[in-house]
């Protein structure tokens, strides 16, 4: 048999409505978490993920924390009908929930972190005003000239942000730079830009601006050493500990995210099954396309997760 890894989503993925479907089959995650979570937020946190509206949710400071909370909860109904991964891994703000899973952080506090960590990106801005896109049909070294094209013509910042496949290649960086990097590869044949549902310049050098306030939030929550496998979204590096999944963390804030090697390393170590832990189903349309053949499979609903887990099941049967 091979092994099984849970894969857990950032933003872009949330939707008004997530969540509540598994609420109303699992009534005990309303107790569980979302009742708390409201109490730990301080206002009817619950009630913007399920009623919305999408411009609350696509508020970072929103949207980190509810992409947060639905993972958790999905993660909370796998492991109700006996599924357990072998090994995690998260996309940008994901990987704080695949720490979860790990044991790393405890829910309540990685709640409190990535609120914060919405807070803080969200304070950056609203100094510097910038926005994301994806590049589809280019490789990485193509989009790489042409933000160092796009920086020197218009003296902005924009960089790499994710690699999410061998040919989706997402910028990041200041309006006129990600403006002029969308023309230049419309010239040179790429076959999409898309405009992100990111309310900032995620993963870049402009981040750095609150680099230090973010690395004091982590010095204030309590972190442990793995309980499995986590595999970074920085590149796929294997997280050590503690202090190597802080460290991992505060990089990860202005640094790229490398999912294609992620999952390459991931598959390299025998991971044939990726079950996307919350809503949206992006991630294991990535995994798809980085490693042609594997198993992907959803937790966003009900529905997804009853599939999910007889899929689970029919293969340990036949194996």
């Amino acid at each position: 048999m091979g092994r099984t890894a849970f894969v857990f989503p950032g933003q872009g993925s949330q939707r008004v409505g997530m969540g509540l479907d598994l609420v109303k089959q699992w009534p005990h995650l309303q107790d569980t978490y979302y009742g708390p979570a409201d109490d730990i937020l301080g206002f009817p946190f619950s009630a913007l993920c399920w009623e919305g509206p999408a411009e609350a949710l696509a508020d970072m400071r929103i949207t980190q924390p509810a992409m947060l909370l639905c993972s958790v909860a999905a993660l909370d109904v796998l492991r109700h009908h006996g599924l357990t991964p072998d090994a995690v891994a998260g996309h940008s703000l994901g990987e704080v929930s695949a720490l979860v899973c790990a044991g790393v952080l405890d829910w309540r506090s990685a709640l409190r972190l990535v609120r914060t960590r919405g807070e803080l990106m969200t304070s950056v801005t609203e100094q510097v005003p910038g926005r994301m896109a994806a590049v589809l049909g280019l490789t990485l070294p193509q989009v790489e000239e042409f933000c160092l094209r796009a920086a020197a013509e218009t003296g902005d910042v924009v960089e790499i942000a994710n690699h999410n496949d061998p040919t989706q290649v997402v910028v990041s960086g200041q309006l006129a730079g990600v403006d002029r990097l969308c023309e230049l590869v419309g010239g040179a044949g790429a076959d999409r830009v898309i405009a992100l549902r990111i309310g900032g310049p995620a993963h870049c050098s402009l981040m750095g601006r609150v680099a230090d306030a973010f690395a004091e939030a982590l010095d204030a929550v309590p972190f442990h050493d793995p309980e499995l496998p986590v595999y970074s979204g920085s590149g796929g590096v294997l997280v050590r500990g503690a202090e190597h999944a802080k460290e991992l963390l505060l990089g990860q804030l202005t640094g790229r995210v490398l999912w294609t090697d992620a999952v390459r390393r991931m598959t390299a170590d025998g991971v044939d099954r990726f079950i996307e832990v919350g809503p949206g189903k992006a991630l294991g349309g990535l995994c798809a396309r980085i490693a042609p053949g594997v198993s992907t499979l959803r937790s966003g609903d009900a529905q997804q997760v009853q599939q999910t887990v007889e899929a689970v099941l029919r293969a340990e049967g036949a194996a």
